[in-house]
């Protein structure tokens, strides 16, 4: 489809209050920890519409958050303190504006839809993230990290434009289009947008996305064009057969090769690999990668990859790589990771940069916790992900995402269902995490090793003197020398705080 869609005529917002039997699905997301208890939750389907319900929540001096896909993994969105909620799932539409000579997506496109719809019309892709049900909305704004990143960078990266509903110093709403053009008087809004996170400045209605450098208004021309196919391995790391040698020198060898190929320029880029460290009573650890299978030496890259990660660690089952389409491994990653897109479960997560692998005490610290006999539940892991390659080509003032040189992206994650475990739960992804960064306080402070958290796995506890015992504020964890450029952006776009949250850009 070219050009802007006509919008749903003649019908106003939905808006669903607690008398309403569908309220207590809309006040949710994917986390069953955080629960909303708004006056109402509005379901808009265009730009008109949310700057209506945002100008009357602000003339009424409602506090307002905003929902689209319904992933934020804190309760920015869903808490007691707020009083209207602005679901934007039904924006959800992806097409090729040829005014604009790129791709729109809509703040409530889940990502599966962006990526088959980009697919199947026209062979292109966004190196956005993994997990199928992720809304747009906020996923992109915080940077958007994923399969193809290591060959084409973030999803900000491509970033073309925005268009935002803000408020102004006097409480007027309008809608605001700023692009990266640098002659672009709006430019600082789409910079905060390239890795500031969301619910910070307003709400994003419509993202743009061409690649800088794109010639001409073809749509097969203007994003990277999708892999014809992926190449796949799995092993499977048995815990009985760990033995804290085998898992020291796993680990070593699998930062140590990130580390290595972390540049811009690495021959490896077509390579993504994951390490999926579980619990001892959560079966195997796992060793996923993938190749570009497009690449004329991907089979070459997977053995030479492989030989490097399991160097030293004595005979390993290696079962056979096989080559599925890219749509498939987006559609197969969707089921293999059913539990963190299950909206029954409750979950706790923190996440950690590396810009090298992670050194002996470390690595003797997630030993002793992943063997700990005094917890027993298979959803707890710790995911180390390939990162760097065509990310750390991008200068980290040149976006708000700061985070140019680093090697692996890492994800804490444990689930449960009892309200009732919520403390045990809690407090052990505390413990472990605090451990591993006992050196700097608990939290990753930006040092030769570690650089900070990612804002799209938020964390309220790096705000917390509790558990961030450094002298390091949240912020320089999330953002680094980006953060008084945050501010400014803050100052001009939201000065009367409307957006906020938790971990929000605070005003100067």
């Amino acid at each position: 489809m070219n050009g802007v869609p006509a919008e749903v005529a003649g019908r106003e917002p939905v808006v669903v209050t607690g008398t309403d039997a569908r309220y207590g699905e809309v006040v949710r997301g994917v986390n069953a920890r955080y629960v909303g208890s708004p006056e109402a939750v509005y379901i808009v389907n265009s730009t008109a519409q949310v700057a209506e319900v945002v100008q009357a929540a602000v003339t009424r001096g409602k506090r307002l958050t905003v929902r689209s896909g319904g992933h934020c993994l804190e309760d920015f969105v869903f808490n007691p303190d707020v009083q209207v909620v602005l679901d934007l799932s039904e924006m959800n539409r992806v097409y090729f504006d040829a005014a604009r000579g790129a791709f729109a997506v809509e703040p409530g496109a889940t990502l599966i839809d962006v990526y088959e719809l980009l697919d199947t019309a026209w062979g292109v892709a966004i190196p956005a993230g993994s997990f199928y049900s992720v809304g747009a909305g906020g996923h992109v704004a915080g940077g958007g990290f994923g399969f193809l990143s290591r060959m084409h960078g973030l999803a900000v990266d491509h970033l073309h434009a925005v268009e935002v509903v803000v408020v102004d110093a006097a409480g007027v709403v309008r809608t605001v289009v700023a692009s990266r053009e640098y002659d672009d008087p709006y430019r600082d809004l789409w910079w905060a947008h390239t890795g500031g996170g969301g619910g910070n400045f307003g709400v994003v209605t419509r993202y743009w996305f061409r690649s800088p450098g794109a010639v001409g208004q073809d749509p097969r021309s203007v994003l990277p064009r999708r892999p014809t196919d992926m190449l796949l391995s799995t092993v499977s790391l048995p815990w009985p057969e760990m033995t804290r040698q085998r898992f020291g020198r796993l680990l070593e060898n699998f930062g140590a090769f990130h580390e290595k190929h972390k540049d811009p320029d690495s021959p490896y880029l077509a390579v993504t690999g994951g390490l999926v460290l579980t619990h001892r009573s959560g079966g195997p650890i796992r060793l996923d990668t993938q190749v570009d299978g497009g690449h004329p030496a991907a089979d070459r890259l997977l053995e030479a990859y492989l030989a490097e990660i399991l160097e030293g660690l004595g005979p390993v089952v290696r079962p056979r790589a096989r080559r599925v389409s890219w749509l498939a491994l987006v559609r197969q990653h969707a089921r293999a990771n059913s539990a963190q897109n299950d909206p029954t479960l409750r979950g706790d997560f923190k996440s950690a940069l590396m810009r090298a692998g992670p050194p002996d005490h470390q690595i003797d610290t997630f030993y002793r916790h992943l063997t700990r006999v005094d917890i027993d539940n298979p959803t707890i892991t710790v995911s180390l992900a390939g990162f760097g390659g065509r990310i750390n080509a991008v200068r980290p003032e040149a976006t708000a995402f700061a985070h140019r040189d680093c090697s692996l992206a890492l994800l804490w994650t444990v689930l449960w269902h009892d309200p009732a475990d919520d403390g045990r739960y809690v407090d052990w992804n505390r413990e472990f995490y605090g451990a591993v960064y006992a050196e700097t306080g608990g939290v990753p402070v930006p040092n030769s090793v570690t650089d900070g958290c990612y804002i799209n796995d938020p964390d309220a506890d790096v705000a917390d003197p509790r558990f961030n015992r450094s002298v390091t504020p949240w912020h320089e964890l999330y953002y680094k020398d980006n953060y008084p450029g945050l501010r400014a952006a803050k100052a001009r776009w939201d000065p009367r705080n409307v957006f906020r949250h938790r971990l929000s850009v605070q005003l100067p």
